[in-house]
């Protein structure tokens, strides 16, 4: 089986290691990874698999693969890509769908006080995030989870799943189509970073958490970084004095 897998930061170096226990052939589209980040491309490098770092493209394609495997990849991959693998094509995405599509999906739960995620393995189409889904698993949101911990539990559970749902496309499974409405996030940090003046202290301890995830930026309050809900106590306290 001939696989080209999109993938970034640790999970995409996770889903590597298990679809070369099931391909024949692998490629690998990925990303310039920080220093603190996971790097697929240097994994890639140490185990003799080719990659790039170009976006997927029609024209850059190495092989027609039997399916496109899609985990934690940052760019939109064309109807052209798609058509040249005649639509197996597949992604991960962290929230129950068609609920949190586009992006930050874990961050805006935490914030909107959810109780549960979870992820869901879905085709690719046209849309974002709206092709028939192949798997969902829901997990508890609990009240002392941060960006971060959320999710480390959500994907590390979701990739468990991911040699199941490679079988599935194999044998031909249409999946089901998803329900109409959900909510969608643009790319972008909520409500870029900025702790609001009106919110309630729940609103606040929730924004706080959603927002850990060392070493990004932590929650802002008029200029000062917070790190924990003591923090925001502080700098209010300093400016009633």
């Amino acid at each position: 089986m001939k696989i080209i897998l999109c993938g970034y930061h640790w999970a995409g170096c996770h889903a590597l290691e298990l679809l070369l226990l099931q391909s024949s052939e692998i490629f690998v589209y990925t990303h310039e990874a920080p220093f603190h980040v996971p790097c697929l491309r240097d994994l890639c490098k140490q185990r003799g698999i080719s990659y790039t770092t170009q976006t997927i493209d029609e024209k850059n394609l190495p092989f027609i693969p039997d399916i496109i495997v899609s985990v934690y990849y940052r760019f939109i991959i064309s109807s052209k890509v798609l058509n040249a693998c005649k639509r197996k094509a597949i992604n991960l995405h962290p929230s129950l769908l068609p609920d949190y599509r586009g992006c930050s999906s874990l961050t805006w739960a935490i914030i909107n006080n959810e109780k549960q995620v979870g992820f869901s393995y879905h085709y690719i189409d046209d849309g974002i995030d709206t092709g028939n889904i192949l798997l969902q698993k829901a997990l508890p949101i609990y009240d002392w989870d941060t960006q971060c911990s959320l999710y480390y539990r959500v994907m590390f559970e979701a990739l468990v799943f991911l040699p199941d749902v490679i079988r599935q496309v194999q044998i031909g499974e249409l999946g089901r189509v998803q329900p109409a409405g959900g909510r969608y996030y643009r790319r972008g940090c909520p409500y870029n970073g900025e702790i609001q003046t009106d919110w309630s202290p729940e609103q606040v301890q929730r924004f706080i958490r959603a927002m850990t995830y060392p070493p990004y930026p932590p929650a802002q309050y008029k200029g000062h970084s917070v790190l924990t809900y003591s923090d925001y106590l502080s700098i209010k306290g300093k400016e009633q004095l």
